[in-house]
């Protein structure tokens, strides 16, 4: 079983991180959710090595005008992972970059609805 936190370490920040990730990444996509994912552990870089998954959220703009919302959905977004952590880092590596994004123009109503999103996502994983 799994701490449950989701320390400093784990937060995908670094521009160059980003950069990679979205040059070499795969994407995936299910019901509301989208996510892109790099396994170091498949393919190894260089310049790259981590000793944990690293993990970050986006929610776009164009849908959500109000910072608010946009935050709200980032936090539960969070959460999803925090909490579903040891299923996650399972499927997609535990030397790996991921980024999620919110695709959807309407908002989730309960944290449920994005949970099940996410669990259905990291289901969807061979």
């Amino acid at each position: 079983m799994s701490d449950f936190k989701l320390p400093k370490e784990e937060k995908l920040k670094h521009k160059k991180e980003i950069g990679l990730l979205f040059e070499k990444g795969k994407w995936k996509t299910c019901d509301n959710l989208r996510i892109i994912t790099l396994n170091l552990d498949k393919k190894p870089h260089d310049d790259f090595s981590f000793l944990q998954q690293k993990v970050g959220v986006s929610v776009s703009k164009r849908h959500f005008k109000k910072a608010v919302h946009r935050n709200r959905i980032k936090r539960l977004l969070r959460e999803c992972y925090r909490l579903n952590k040891d299923l996650f880092v399972e499927k997609f590596g535990a030397n790996s970059l991921s980024m999620l994004f919110w695709v959807s123009t309407e908002k989730p109503a309960h944290f449920s609805v994005v949970e099940k999103n996410f669990l259905k996502l990291c289901e969807s994983i061979k």
